[in-house]
């Protein structure tokens, strides 16, 4: 396992316009483990999920984002694989919504080392309620 700093960028879209942005930097852990690369990283103020460890495990095509809380009784687990749908249960402080993603693209540019970036265009649907189009773009910088 080792030490790396990475960028993470992301933007929520309403329409062709980016509504929301969103971008920090952070320490984190990179290790491999089999064929998967595995990226670990607490979440900040700035992203909205303060008090929360996110894992991306990466293996071929597909990343799975894991995301769990500390103290705060909420987490939330999606895959992203180019063209496909994953359903999910959303916890929230205040309950479970159910949680469909839809995968535009994924393109993973990390080199053998785990530096490079990774970049994920996708839709969102929260219960019915909230649906949106989320980019996300996560930098291992050296």
């Amino acid at each position: 396992m080792k030490d790396i700093m990475l960028k993470i960028t992301g933007k929520q879209f309403s329409g062709e316009e980016a509504e929301e942005h969103m971008e920090f930097i952070t320490e984190g852990k990179l290790y491999q483990k089999g064929e998967s690369k595995y990226l670990i990283y607490d979440e900040s103020e700035f992203s909205g999920f303060p008090g929360c460890k996110t894992t991306l495990k990466l293996t071929g095509n597909q990343i799975r984002l894991k995301r769990v809380g500390k103290n705060v009784g909420y987490g939330s687990e999606m895959v992203f694989e180019k063209g496909k749908r994953f359903q999910s249960k959303y916890q929230t402080p205040y309950g479970n919504l159910d949680m469909e993603v839809l995968t535009n693209d994924v393109v993973n540019n990390l080199s053998e080392e785990g530096y490079g970036d990774i970049d994920i265009d996708y839709h969102v649907s929260l219960g019915g309620m909230a649906e949106g189009r989320n980019c996300l773009k996560i930098e291992v910088l050296q």
